[in-house]
């Protein structure tokens, strides 16, 4: 391995120095200077803040008790819905699966057909279980 040649040249306003001469003069840069006491300062902030972290977070969840379950609600409504749907999409890959529950549907379909919506006095039968259901699930005189 060769040492690179280097030319001394010198000018009026700069003069490069030689390389060899800077040699093993590496400067090292110096730690900051903080005092111990501000570092306590901090970490008393910190300490204090932490300390009431779990007071604060009692009171708001209380304050605010209502739309906070609202949210998680929606929200695990949300997630539901797309594993729901993630399932479905995986099960669909299955070969004869898809079909098989299309024959399902289909079966299901024409047997309520057949048993509720043939003839009136089914037709009125199923209109008196939506009317009862729906006031179980909404309440009395809806």
């Amino acid at each position: 391995m060769q040492e690179p040649e280097y030319t001394e040249t010198t000018s009026k306003e700069t003069k490069i120095p030689d390389i060899n001469t800077q040699a093993g003069s590496i400067t090292k840069l110096q730690p900051p200077v903080q005092s111990q006491e501000e570092w306590l300062k901090y970490g008393q902030q910190i300490s204090g803040f932490l300390g009431t972290l779990p007071n604060y977070l009692g009171n708001l969840f209380n304050q605010y008790k209502q739309p906070i379950v609202s949210v998680g609600l929606v929200i695990t409504a949300i997630v539901t819905v797309k594993v729901l749907l993630a399932v479905l999409d995986s099960l669909n890959d299955i070969p004869l699966v898809a079909p098989t529950f299309e024959l399902i549907g289909i079966g299901y379909s024409a047997w309520f057909v057949y048993r509720y919506l043939l003839k009136a006095s089914t037709r009125q039968e199923l209109t008196s279980e939506i009317t009862t259901l729906k006031s179980q699930v909404v309440g009395k005189d809806s």
